[in-house]
């Protein structure tokens, strides 16, 4: 039977679903091709029409996940917002109550946030995570370059150190997540949790 567009779409989607359950539990290095196409329930013959190799599914699985993410800070930014740290602080908590929700993000965060060390043959992708990493935090920081020229941010002010500061605020709030799951409540704690930033810009 003919294979679709879509079919083939659904078995790509399947293998990356698959990949990252399998690198979470073994590792990357330590997972095989065998593993996931079995887990995905294809063949390796599959897997090879969509990648070369499990790294080249490693950063697949990183693309997936950080491009929707960029993508949503752009359109976002796109708006004219009369408070741009009231919207960046809405932003934060949605994307924080949407990661709750999606099963698949939460997975992908948890290896790319806890399990994944960069050593060996995944050192040279730590080069790349990172320049992904910085692009959106120079999106972020537009939000406080929109407040301090709107007035909403004190003239000595410097966008970049806020920008690093929400950043490492909101890393901690998602390593303790993403290790206890079941005891953070993600879902009714994320508002609280965020406000608490941003209360210090209440003038």
């Amino acid at each position: 039977m003919r294979r679709t567009k879509e079919d083939s779409e659904q078995t790509r989607e399947d293998i990356l679903n698959a990949s990252v359950r399998i690198f979470s539990e073994k590792g990357v290095s330590q997972a095989t091709l065998d593993e996931i196409a079995k887990a995905a329930n294809v063949t390796r013959g599959a897997i090879y029409w969509h990648f070369e190799n499990k790294f080249q599914i490693f950063e697949a699985l990183h693309d997936r996940l950080h491009q929707p993410f960029v993508s949503m800070i752009l359109q976002d930014l796109e708006k004219d917002h009369p408070e741009p740290l009231q919207q960046l602080r809405d932003l934060w908590i949605s994307l924080l109550l949407e990661l709750d929700e999606d099963e698949q993000k939460k997975q992908a965060l948890t290896l790319f946030v806890i399990k994944s060390d960069y050593s060996g043959e995944l050192a040279k992708y730590k080069d790349m995570h990172c320049s992904s990493k910085n692009e959106s935090m120079k999106l972020f920081q537009r939000y406080f370059e929109k407040a301090k020229k709107m007035g909403k941010l004190p003239e000595n002010a410097d966008p970049e150190v806020l920008t690093q500061a929400v950043y490492c605020f909101m890393k901690g709030i998602l390593f303790e997540y993403l290790n206890d799951q079941e005891g953070f409540d993600l879902k009714n704690r994320a508002p609280a949790l965020i406000n608490l930033f941003f209360k210090c810009f209440d003038q």
